[in-house]
């Protein structure tokens, strides 16, 4: 199990001990999109969703799972979340739409988890709100493009 921090010398799961880190100012922003049929985006385009401003949902929705990122990920710190953001862009090429969760805090361990949470959840909001329309719809691409703080420093994705 080198190298892999979650599990103890003897291979159990455990939670990391950040009590030694330092406190330092981190940022981690996650991306992933939903395509869907072209009626679908015009539906959610327009605001003509029945149950609703789909984006608006969604983005709230996002910053909620991130602030309850601990209770799903069962190894994962409690942190003081400073910042939460998601962005939904719509984008006719997919169709469909691209989302960007960038979450903040001051702290000993990084927020990557909480900005995957976000774009994750805001994601399966879309779906969940136009499935009655488009149950083919993909959730797909989600992953880290930016981390900063801490020992390890600046990450960005290619």
């Amino acid at each position: 199990m080198a190298g892999l921090t979650h599990f103890n010398d003897q291979g159990d799961a455990h939670m990391v001990d950040v009590s030694n880190k330092a406190v330092t100012a981190r940022v981690a922003t996650a991306a992933c999109h939903i395509s869907m049929a072209r009626e679908t985006f015009d539906i959610i385009a327009e605001g003509r969703a029945k149950k609703g401003d789909v984006i608006a949902v969604a983005r709230l929705a996002g910053i909620m799972g991130a602030k309850r990122t601990p209770e799903l990920i069962p190894l994962c710190h409690p942190l003081p979340i400073t910042k939460a953001s998601v962005d939904l862009t719509l984008d006719p090429d997919l169709p469909g739409l691209r989302i960007e969760a960038t979450i903040k805090t001051t702290g000993q361990t990084g927020v990557e988890m909480e900005a995957l949470t976000a774009a994750s959840i805001a994601a399966l909001t879309v779906y969940d709100m136009a499935k009655a329309v488009d149950r083919a719809m993909q959730i797909g691409g989600l992953r880290v493009i930016l981390k900063d703080g801490g020992k390890s420093g600046l990450y960005e994705a290619s």
